[in-house]
């Protein structure tokens, strides 16, 4: 008999698998349409310069393209991003990488960073509540995972939870800010917090960015990574940052993002990447050179956003302890009796509005659960839905 991965036996069922396990036999009223905010995909309109850039360039489906990538696209990302961020400084060459989206990278990096050639299991440490991916990426490289809650109402990574025995095991901490779910971002007191641990225990750190553009102040944009290791005096030994343009330029069907930082640790990504077969389409490079490239669609698509909150926030507000985030398109909504499950099901069947009970984005740790008692509402649907469900949720309390 074949023996699967054992691995594959640690692995949770999805979010959205167990959203639709807890919500069968429910029904909500046939009087109301339903409106979905449970997943957190872009729903505002691809900007059009992506996809004339795309279509322009179909005749390169006709060729093999390189998994390190076109030399233009990795100029217009390290342009991007030096512009982005105050003082980094890049090497499009050696400290740059395209890939397709910041999930599957997270997850083919994590690969290539675990070794679990000692008799210790390898530890990587997440913040809880997380994105699934650093879970599913830890377990199936064979390494232990380590739970860092985020409570309220900070919701910043308590670092202090992972002992003293652990921290020399640990060989990647993964940090999601802006946060998903909370909207929550480090500033440069947490980076270097953060650094020091790294100094001391010697991991590697990957620094999810993908709602970087997704902001409230233009005045206080989210700092990222990099630009905390250059503000700090530091190289970005042992430091990759990953960005995507699905959130920033509503093209989540265009898998397209980029990795920076460690030139070393680049190499070897770049290495496993090229047997893994994760090479950019030419037209998908083409279509990106002219989203990086752009930023006025990004200033519109931020705007949406921004008329989304400034509305729907004061009605919530009368009846929910809410605030608004630092940054992304989530509400991270505190909910009655702390039943985050219950009120998911009472409100699909009351209200028609469907979201994600926050006890399914984290786990149990002897901290306790940090997602119970709230729900994660994704401002994707347009504004009209958005004010919809929040006056339906206000006649619901």
């Amino acid at each position: 008999m074949m023996t699967m991965n054992p691995h594959l036996q640690q692995l949770q069922p999805y979010p959205f698998a167990r959203l639709r396990t807890a919500m069968q036999g429910l029904t909500p009223p046939s009087e109301l349409s339903p409106i979905a905010l449970h997943i957190g995909e872009p729903k505002h309109p691809t900007p059009a310069l992506i996809t004339e850039a795309l279509t322009s360039h179909l005749n390169g489906l006709s060729a093999y393209p390189v998994t390190a990538g076109l030399p233009e696209l990795k100029q217009a990302c390290a342009g991007w991003l030096q512009q982005r961020y105050q003082g980094v400084q890049i090497d499009a060459e050696t400290e740059i990488l395209p890939v397709l989206g910041s999930r599957e990278a997270l997850f083919a990096f994590t690969q290539t960073i675990i070794n679990g050639s000692n008799h210790k299991t390898p530890v990587v440490v997440s913040p809880n509540p997380f994105y699934q991916i650093y879970e599913g990426a830890a377990l199936l490289a064979g390494a232990k995972i380590a739970y860092v809650n985020c409570p309220a109402p900070d919701f910043q990574p308590q670092w202090q939870q992972i002992d003293a025995a652990t921290w020399p095991h640990v060989q990647l901490v993964f940090v999601c800010s802006p946060a998903n779910p909370s909207g929550a971002v480090m500033d440069l007191s947490q980076w270097q917090a953060l650094f020091a641990l790294q100094d001391q225990y010697g991991f590697v750190i990957a620094s999810d960015e993908c709602y970087s553009e997704i902001y409230f102040d233009d005045h206080t944009k989210p700092l990222g990574a990099l630009q905390a290791a250059t503000e700090l005096g530091r190289s970005f030994d042992n430091l990759i940052m990953f960005t995507s343009l699905s959130k920033r330029s509503n093209v989540p069907g265009l898998r397209s993002g980029f990795v920076a930082g460690d030139a070393r640790l680049l190499a070897d990504f770049l290495l496993y990447r090229t047997y893994h077969g994760s090479a950019m389409s030419l037209p998908t490079q083409y279509a990106s050179i002219a989203a990086w490239q752009d930023e006025q669609h990004v200033t519109d698509n931020r705007r949406l956003y921004r008329e989304k909150f400034a509305q729907v926030l004061p009605i919530l507000q009368q009846k929910y302890a809410i605030r608004q985030p630092d940054a992304s398109f989530y509400l991270w909504l505190p909910v009655p009796d702390s039943d985050d499950l219950r009120f998911t099901q009472k409100l699909w069947q009351k209200a028609a509005v469907q979201v994600l009970p926050g006890r399914f984005l984290a786990r149990d740790t002897a901290y306790g659960n940090p997602g119970q008692g709230y729900v994660r509402i994704a401002l994707v649907a347009p504004l009209e839905e958005c004010l919809e469900a929040a006056d339906r949720m206000i006649s619901l309390m």
